[in-house]
């Protein structure tokens, strides 16, 4: 594909079109026929708002984004979701499917959703997520939510790309707030302990907003029930109010340079082929895993 079969899909993503859409994101995401060139031709709306939503696991991700999605569209907007799933070190394949998780949303003609592997990305965010997201940027959304994998201290990365990110937690986490603060604690801006109908919500809803307080961050903490509905809508007005200031901008554009630019640099060190010459040299005698990565970095 050469530049000018472009302008059909740029059209088709200024329009809306959902073909275009998808057909924009797969050529950006598998580095389709020079894709770069799609990227820098592209109108993004930097004014669409992405929300990020993380959090371990269970803690009702997916519900929450279900319900988000629901009044929003009572509301007449427009959503574009990334659903990120984690990636098998063994296969590099899947191995969640949010898009099962949010079937109930795929028959609205003014949601989008879009289910990415992580393509091994520590963090769990890769840079093709960025470009994927303003591929949405650029298709007349008026929201763009990430709902990113929940395993570890993987979801920090999330800081990066969303202009607000939402914490995910449960009451059952309340013991571990100690634990939670040395890495989550750090990258969210809105707080939700869901599932409060359960034992020691308000317990631990009081105690982050505590934790908060003594570190002098104004961070808000609400209470949701997702499965029913609970909470959504007042998360939804903190979200419409909250804007990311102009440092927190500078942050986000710098984080993603960075990614973009560790991408390009990495483009052509694929995962598979170091695998396969390792499994050629790793039983030899005297092997030394330093040494095999030296040969990359000349």
């Amino acid at each position: 594909m050469i530049m000018s079969d472009y302008s059909d899909l740029i059209l088709g993503l200024k329009q809306g079109d959902f073909i275009a859409i998808a057909r924009s994101l797969t050529i950006v995401e598998n580095d389709i026929s020079d894709s770069v060139n799609l990227l820098r031709t592209i109108e993004i709306n930097q004014s669409v708002p992405v929300i990020g939503v993380t959090g371990p696991p269970g803690a009702g991700k997916s519900t929450l984004v279900n319900a988000m999605i629901d009044q929003l569209s009572l509301e007449g907007k427009k959503v574009a979701v990334i659903a990120v799933d984690p990636t098998s070190p063994f296969n590099l394949g899947s191995l969640l499917g949010d898009r099962i998780r949010m079937a109930t949303q795929f028959n609205k003609p003014n949601v989008f959703i879009r289910s990415v592997a992580t393509r091994g990305s520590v963090g769990g965010l890769s840079a093709k997520i960025i470009e994927m997201t303003d591929v949405l940027k650029s298709a007349n959304f008026d929201y763009i939510i990430v709902e990113t994998v929940g395993v570890g201290q993987s979801e920090i990365e999330i800081a990066g790309l969303a202009d607000l990110t939402i914490v995910l937690l449960v009451p059952e986490a309340g013991d571990e707030i100690q634990h939670i603060k040395s890495g989550l604690m750090e990258i969210g801006d809105i707080f939700v302990v869901n599932k409060s109908d359960r034992d020691g919500a308000d317990a631990f809803a009081a105690n982050l907003k505590k934790f908060f307080h003594q570190s002098s961050r104004s961070t808000p903490v609400l209470k949701t029930i997702a499965d029913k509905n609970i909470g959504v809508n007042e998360l939804l007005s903190l979200l419409k109010s909250a804007a990311p200031g102009n440092d927190r901008r500078l942050f986000l554009y710098a984080e993603k340079a960075y990614k973009l630019i560790q991408n390009h640099k990495m483009k052509d060190l694929k995962k598979e082929e170091i695998h396969e010459k390792l499994k050629q040299v790793v039983k030899n005698e005297g092997f030394n895993l330093h040494r095999f990565v030296e040969l990359y970095l000349n």
